[in-house]
């Protein structure tokens, strides 16, 4: 008995260790130190979170393409004589007429020519009042049957050869008139002057690789301007018509930026599209004409084409409220077990630059984490707490 008692003992002892440590381990389970349950053991707590439900709205889209600004008609003057600038009438930049003087070439030669063909005509005149005289002389002799007749039909036949020199003459004339008028350049349409590189002095001619100037005619002015392979088959798709210029006059009303960022008060059409792809640009180039009643727009300033595209039923929520993965976008949306479930969208950013319009992925009516979106998961539960936005324009 007395070499058995030990060994039940610590037998005993052993087996109350281990009860004891797994009562410990229960506990420390129990009460939360070293487990995933809440503070006090229980679940996590679930948080609030601002939704906004969707509603369908109207918003203006608008795209913004850089663009070159010429002048209707932009008329180079060349000098058609060869001479020295002599006058010069205008200033650069400044607003001339139809018809108004621009620039006067020196040429004596031109005004000796016209003096040369006036004492050409004298003599020609004359040469025909000799003839006709010649022709009177004969008519009466002949008529007698004193002379041959032979004799009349030849000052006739010199008769008609001093006509002939005299239109001639008067031909001479005329062209020595239009070559002096050529001496003084007037402005063929009412424009802006342009640069002008030849001062008074310089000497000019008709071969000259450098105009005198540039005149821009800006009653109207064109926008150039172009869109992208991409654009181009978007556009195509979107508006009704069997060719281009049929599509083209169902475009709505365009804008015109400015270079300082405003925005012109009149609008333009788009009236003439090439509707080919440039190879080296991949783009196609377009036209639009804007009115220039106050002149405020000048032949090589630049700007932007804004063409707006007006939106029924847009569904609009913050760029903040998603987020991209592997090149996809995303949103959290709250269903009726108040869990967050991600939803992919087809978007088309705003101007503004703060929103999305969605196209694809969400209906109206349902409400979107707007938020700590970043702390969510899949099917996570959340107290979820309708906010108003509101919303900015965007038709700019």
């Amino acid at each position: 008995m007395t070499t058995r008692l030990p060994g039940l003992a610590a037998g005993l002892l052993a087996l109350l260790s281990v009860a004891a440590c797994g009562s410990k381990k229960d506990t420390s389970a129990a009460d939360g130190k070293g487990g995933k349950g809440g503070k006090d053991g229980g679940p996590q707590p679930i948080k609030d979170y601002p939704v906004l439900v969707v509603r369908p709205d109207t918003v203006t889209l608008f795209q913004d393409y850089p663009a070159t600004i010429q002048g209707q008609q932009n008329v180079e003057i060349r000098p058609k004589v060869d001479g020295f600038v002599e006058a010069i009438y205008v200033d650069e930049g400044a607003s001339v007429r139809k018809g108004q003087k621009l620039f006067h070439i020196s040429a004596p030669q031109y005004e000796q020519a016209v003096r040369t063909a006036q004492a050409g005509i004298k003599t020609a005149q004359a040469d025909v009042d000799a003839a006709r005289m010649g022709v009177n002389k004969v008519q009466p002799l002949v008529a007698r049957n004193i002379i041959s007749k032979y004799e009349l039909e030849g000052a006739q036949y010199t008769l008609e050869s001093k006509v002939a020199a005299l239109a001639q003459a008067q031909a001479t004339l005329s062209n020595a008139n239009t070559n002096l008028a050529y001496t003084t350049i007037t402005s063929p349409v009412t424009g802006i002057m342009g640069s002008i590189p030849n001062k008074i002095g310089s000497l000019v001619s008709s071969t000259s690789t450098d105009p005198l100037t540039t005149i821009s005619s800006i009653g109207n002015v064109y926008a150039y301007f172009s869109l992208s392979e991409k654009a181009l088959l978007n556009f195509a798709r979107r508006r009704p018509g069997n060719t281009l210029q049929d599509k083209l006059a169902h475009v709505p009303d365009v804008r015109l930026v400015l270079a300082d960022g405003s925005v012109y008060p009149y609008t333009g059409r788009v009236e003439t599209a090439i509707g080919q792809i440039n190879t080296e640009t991949g783009a196609s180039s377009f036209r639009a004409t804007f009115p220039n009643p106050q002149g405020l727009l000048r032949s090589g300033s630049s700007g932007s084409v804004r063409t707006m595209q007006p939106m029924q039923n847009a569904l609009i929520i913050p760029q903040s409220a998603t987020y991209e993965l592997q090149g996809k976008r995303f949103a959290y949306v709250v269903g009726q077990d108040t869990a967050a479930h991600a939803v992919a969208l087809t978007v088309v950013p705003t101007p503004d630059g703060t929103s999305f319009v969605v196209q694809k992925g969400l209906k109206a009516g349902q409400r979107v984490v707007l938020e700590g979106i970043s702390g969510l998961k899949e099917g996570m539960k959340i107290r979820p707490r309708v906010v108003k936005k509101a919303r900015t324009d965007m038709a700019g």
